[in-house]
């Protein structure tokens, strides 16, 4: 992870009725360019005199900051069910969230580790330590939040997946994963090391997980894998399986039940 100055941020607000949702814009030092966030607060957030929770949703591979927002609207009035802070990082469309060996332009596990979650830290009344902060997301979004949550546990203390690509090593040859990794061919090593399936040894007991995927989704297999695998090394997590395939319908039914996981997480003593 590389060394970072503080980001400079810009900020244009929505009122709307049920919340607040704010393009939050952060300038990202290591790739040199300003990346927008979507944060949504509750409708009492500026008057409650509280400090949030702040949970992190990911957009799949081709989506962007505002996929979320206009895919499932519903999220604005779970801010306000849930009383926490929702934010949705831009990812670009095929990043896979992690810091590229071979594309110094594409460092997005630094601008989300040390970048944007100090800025949304500095700029919002949260909890800001691993006992307020959740993150999850959908496609290359679930891969990207269980490969963020198990190699900084310092810095999340839940995490999910919905239709993750856990395992990217059988699909070496879609969503431009070589952009960013390079072929397997000729980089097998950086394929290898970034993929969540083989990141299981990282997890120290502490990282709570959930993650599902449809029965008719091409993911399937790959998240069973990860399911058996955490339970052969008796590493406690949540795992279903239900009818859907890799669409938005499955992703609107399943947020629902990551926002209740979080929320029993949140209130935690």
């Amino acid at each position: 992870m590389k060394n970072t100055q503080l980001s400079f941020l810009f900020f244009f607000s929505v009122k709307l009725l049920l919340s607040q949702i704010d393009t939050l814009i952060v300038y990202s030092p290591v790739m040199d360019k300003s990346i927008s966030n979507l944060v949504i607060t509750p409708k009492d957030y500026s008057i409650q005199g509280e400090r949030l929770p702040v949970l992190y949703l990911l957009h799949g591979a081709g989506g962007y900051f505002s996929n979320w927002m206009f895919r499932v609207p519903e999220i604005e009035e779970y801010a306000n069910d849930y009383n926490i802070i929702i934010v949705c990082p831009d990812g670009n469309k095929t990043s896979w969230y992690l810091d590229s060996p071979i594309d110094p332009k594409s460092q997005y596990e630094t601008f989300i580790c040390e970048e944007l979650v100090k800025a949304v830290d500095e700029n919002y009344a949260t909890v800001n330590n691993k006992k307020g902060r959740a993150i999850t997301g959908l496609s290359m979004g679930g891969h990207g939040a269980l490969y963020l949550a198990f190699r900084h546990q310092d810095i999340w203390g839940a995490a999910g997946s919905m239709s993750g690509g856990v395992d990217i090593r059988p699909f070496a040859s879609s969503w431009n994963i070589d952009e960013v990794l390079g072929s397997y061919a000729e980089h097998k090593s950086n394929w290898e090391g970034n993929t969540v399936i083989n990141m299981t040894h990282l997890l120290n007991g502490e990282l709570e997980i959930i993650f599902d995927c449809g029965s008719d989704d091409f993911f399937a297999e790959v998240n069973q894998a990860l399911h058996e695998k955490l339970v052969f090394a008796e590493i406690p997590h949540e795992y279903s399986v239900r009818p859907g395939a890799h669409n938005w319908a499955y992703w609107r039914n399943s947020i629902r039940h990551h926002l209740l996981f979080f929320k029993h997480f949140f209130e935690q003593d």
